[in-house]
């Protein structure tokens, strides 16, 4: 059985995925910023892809530290757009 594309290391140096990583949460900040559907479901996934790499890369401290202060930002951004999305849902019904 061959692995799945999306369980393979990225490649290149690991503080080349961190960027890749940094970019990622960002962009999706961006379109929750922006109201784009679905937006919150995928920065909290950036968010978790970027702790399990954080985990798994030990030589690459400064991208936990980078997580530490990023996350306190979108949790309540996520929390935020979950509530407007809420809220137009009761409206339409």
């Amino acid at each position: 059985m061959t692995p799945r594309k999306s369980t393979a290391k990225a490649p290149g140096s690991p503080s080349k995925r961190c960027e890749r990583l940094k970019d990622e949460v960002y962009r999706q900040m961006y379109r929750l910023e922006e109201h784009r559907p679905g937006a919150e479901l995928a920065l909290a996934i950036a968010l978790l892809r970027a702790w399990i790499v954080s985990d798994s890369e030990a030589e690459m401290p400064q991208s936990r530290e980078w997580l530490t202060k990023i996350c306190p930002i979108c949790l309540p951004m996520i929390e935020a757009m979950q509530k407007v999305s809420d809220v137009g849902k009761q409206c339409i019904q």
